[in-house]
């Protein structure tokens, strides 16, 4: 029924660009059933958070149902974080071949990380996954990074082979992109995309008003991540102007 009105493009599965980016903090395979039948084809990613994929009792059957319905799974960049920390990285990437996963997030917001190291990373690991690496700070503390090195950092890491980079904002939104209080840094996001193509960014927005944000700055087809599986359809509506948040100004009442 889409046609019943004149909505925004979205594009297709598989998607490049309007990516939806799911966080998964421990869905059951009954709630993940549930997810799929109301949503499963505007979601483009799931992504295991933290370690929880070493913690869940139903790992294998979580994913096997994210399977049957064509939805990449991606383990969170906390773990990998993690292996690197404790030298388990190979065991890491042994695993996640094991898992039959084709995607790969590294990330250094917790941990200290060479750049070279990263990048020789990234330029390894492209080889066999699709790369999804994270640019920011999970400091919450207010600690800011200058506007020059997250674009630095972005096209540095785009060049090694990421397919896209993910602007640092946590699950709670308040840090790296945002403001403590979850304000985005509108500044900051002016001059990255000044330098980088926001079609290679994939810019965490857990909170509606930062959703509603991002869509009316650069549209439908904007690639919004670590989005809360209870919030999907609210932010497809928001994508296709069918809330009063991103509603054309002539459409409204």
């Amino acid at each position: 029924m889409l046609d019943l009105l004149d909505l925004p493009h979205r594009s297709a599965k598989p998607r490049q660009q309007g990516v939806t980016h799911v966080l998964d903090k421990g869905l059951s395979t009954a709630e993940v059933d549930g997810l799929i039948e109301v949503v499963g084809g505007v979601i483009d990613i799931v992504k295991l958070g933290w370690g929880t994929a070493l913690a869940t009792a139903n790992l294998q059957a979580k994913l096997e149902r994210y399977r049957a319905h064509d939805i990449p799974v991606v383990l969170g960049g906390t773990l990998t974080e993690l292996a690197i920390a404790q030298d388990r990285l190979e065991r890491l990437i042994d695993w996640i071949h094991q898992l039959g996963l084709q995607y790969f997030e590294i990330s250094d917001g917790t941990i200290t990380l060479e750049r070279a190291r990263k990048l020789e990373l990234i330029e390894r690991l492209s080889q066999d996954f699709t790369v999804l690496s994270e640019v920011g700070s999970k400091d919450d503390t207010g600690a800011i990074t200058p506007p020059y090195r997250w674009v630095e950092q972005m096209r540095e890491e785009l060049q090694a082979g990421a397919w896209k980079v993910i602007a640092e904002g946590r699950e709670a939104g308040t840090a790296g992109i945002f403001r403590p209080t979850g304000e985005v840094r509108e500044g900051l996001i002016d001059e990255i995309v000044h330098d980088i193509d926001r079609g290679r960014i994939m810019f965490d927005a857990p909170q509606k008003h930062q959703q509603v944000w991002f869509v009316k700055r650069f549209g439908p087809e904007v690639n919004l991540g670590n989005i809360a599986a209870a919030d999907v359809l609210s932010l497809e509506t928001l994508r296709l102007g069918l809330r009063s948040d991103t509603m054309a100004p002539g459409e409204r009442g």
